[in-house]
């Protein structure tokens, strides 16, 4: 389904949904959401832009391997919990800290780290899935 109209909306339509995965992901961590949903919106956004246009523009796009991010996802997630160790509490206990960026304090926590780390491997496992099956269909 390469028709005009779709290769042309594809990668606006890819942009918003990555813009709002990010949206979810952050508000995940105080409302519904998080990383497992924004990573599967971001994903689905990888989807339709390969279905668009084809494989080789995703892996362009993505920059990194989609199983390197999702390794590098897991990596985050697991050191997220090991920083609770740290302080004699057990493992996957949340911790915050603030910090000041451009004059601002910010609170940011382990439970944050532990959300980006899902997103990047749902958004690396999922998107690699995709792209295999999109390959394999036009081979």
């Amino acid at each position: 389904m390469r028709t005009l109209i779709f290769r042309t909306i594809a990668p606006y339509l890819a942009s918003l949904m990555v813009l709002f995965s990010v949206f979810v992901l952050l508000r995940g961590h105080n409302e519904p959401g998080g990383g497992f949903i924004g990573g599967l919106i971001a994903a689905s956004a990888f989807a339709i832009y390969g279905i668009a246009c084809g494989v080789a523009p995703v892996r362009r796009a993505l920059y990194f391997h989609p199983m390197a991010i999702s390794g590098f996802g897991l990596l985050v997630s697991g050191l997220s919990g090991v920083v609770s160790l740290f302080k004699d509490m057990p493992f996957l206990t949340g911790q915050w800290a603030e910090v000041h960026i451009l004059g601002l304090a910010v609170d940011i926590s382990t439970i944050l780290f532990f959300d980006i780390g899902v997103y990047l491997v749902v958004v690396g496992a999922i998107t690699s899935i995709a792209l295999a099956l999109e390959e394999r269909e036009h081979v």
